[in-house]
């Protein structure tokens, strides 16, 4: 046993069985199937990283490893072995022997890390874009405001932060103009589309629009300069997101005594996702998501505004008797294939007494892999400490990462399944392979 806990240690990976089943009726008598779960994020401290590409088969696209017979005569041929398939080593490979191996042939490395030079150009800041509910009491908004103060001082001075606060209206603040407050307005009550969010934040006043081909992105079109107006670096954007923090204040909308306040979550998360989608596409980004009650406004509402009618309860979703619940869901599917379509994640943070709307929102947070953290208040001990490791570096942090790449490659003989966890497929399966985005890394799979 203490061999199969140190393999375990060792590449991260724990299966049911430590012997697969030889035949079909071996494999029919299995009570667990066959299975692996696998810790992407699990610190290897004895583990080197190489400084160049893996060298993959040409034909299952596998990648050597120690398992691998390999031919040091003359010839300098590796059999791949999950296809069997002859490979000949590239000239980089022609000095070794038995006695010189490269470090992805030597026993104890059977996991090991590659880190080539465009792999560390290509790495990108992380971006957190922060969505916050104005639609609670000055006590709570109290709250949260310490909350975020304290964890903007621990954020690394190259990612990227955006601010969204919304209640009867959606408010997406210009970060990048610290002269004055500077702030652009959705109404809450209508779907706000990518069109009219490029339009309506000038990301092409000062140039022409282009007529053909998706924008998003430097590469598509837009200039970092419109980007950096709502996306700075945390070392940047610091005394102006400290000045906009502490001025906020609860919506000024009024609210009748028999209503309830004017909240627009959905248009507000719609429109971070197109702003994301517009400025960061494929980059590890993250919306975190601060909900303070029920979305009575626009798209994704679960509930009127009128105080007296009742918010769903758990008897009316298994009776199939909430009125709003299909559409609010339907809304949610669609943003949440958004997200999954540009590889970033949704964090939900939601501090009420009252509900906020999970059941409905929770697909578009579990689709891409993020987190969920309920409270009574946003100055409860769960939510502060919980904010508070999401950012955190150090022995107890969550190890967050995201808009990795998963590929599974199997011997003929193995029937790949699926996989569980936040990812999304590539459309690349087949019967011995799976290729997914790994859309986070907090769970394990």
């Amino acid at each position: 046993m203490t061999e199969f806990l140190e393999l375990e240690t060792q590449d991260a990976v724990r299966m049911p069985w430590n012997v697969l089943p030889g035949s079909k009726s071996e494999a029919a008598q299995c009570v667990i199937p066959v299975s692996a779960i696998y810790t992407p994020l699990k610190p290897l401290p004895n583990t080197p990283t190489l400084p160049y590409a893996p060298l993959r088969c040409r034909n299952c696209r596998s990648v050597l490893n120690p398992f691998s017979i390999v031919d040091f005569s003359a010839t300098k041929i590796w059999i791949c072995c999950f296809c069997l398939q002859r490979n000949h080593f590239p000239p980089s490979y022609q000095s070794i022997s038995e006695t010189n191996m490269p470090a992805e042939l030597f026993p104890q490395y059977t996991t090991i890390e590659y880190e080539t030079p465009s792999d560390k150009a290509a790495m990108t800041s992380p971006v957190f874009l922060f969505v916050i509910d104005t639609c609670v009491i000055e006590e709570e908004i109290g709250y949260l405001k310490s909350s975020l103060l304290q964890v903007l001082g621990t954020l690394p001075e190259n990612c990227l932060i955006g601010l969204i606060t919304f209640g009867t209206y959606v408010h997406v603040h210009e970060l990048g103009f610290g002269q004055i407050p500077k702030v652009y307005v959705f109404k809450g009550s209508k779907e706000v589309s990518k069109d009219q969010v490029l339009e309506q934040m000038g990301f092409f006043a000062n140039k022409p629009k282009p007529t053909t081909g998706v924008i998003a992105g430097v590469r598509d079109g837009l200039s970092q300069e419109s980007i950096s107006r709502f996306l700075l670096p945390a070392s940047e954007c610091e005394f102006t997101l400290n000045s906009i923090l502490e001025e906020l204040q609860r919506d000024p909308w009024p609210v009748p005594a028999d209503h309830r306040a004017a909240r627009c979550t959905g248009t507000a998360l719609s429109v971070a996702s197109h702003l994301l989608g517009i400025c960061v596409p494929g980059s590890g980004a993250r919306i975190m998501a601060f909900l303070g009650g029920p979305s009575t406004e626009g798209p994704g509402a679960i509930v009127s505004k009128i105080l007296s009618e009742p918010i769903r309860s758990h008897k009316d979703l298994d009776k199939d008797s909430a009125p709003l619940f299909h559409k609010a869901v339907k809304f949610y599917e669609g943003l949440s294939k958004q997200l999954v379509h540009q590889g970033h994640v949704l964090d939900i943070f939601a501090c009420a007494l009252e509900q906020v709307g999970l059941a409905e929102i929770k697909v578009a947070s579990e689709k891409t892999g993020g987190l969920v953290v309920l409270a009574e208040s946003f100055g409860h001990s769960v939510f502060k400490d919980s904010l508070k490791q999401v950012f955190q570096s150090g022995g107890n942090d969550l190890g967050l990462s995201s808009n990795g790449i998963f590929e599974i490659n199997c011997s003929k003989d193995m029937k790949v399944q699926g996989i569980i966890g936040p990812c999304a497929s590539l459309d690349k399966v087949c019967f011995t392979n799976i290729s997914a985005y790994l859309l986070s890394g907090f769970f394990r799979y």
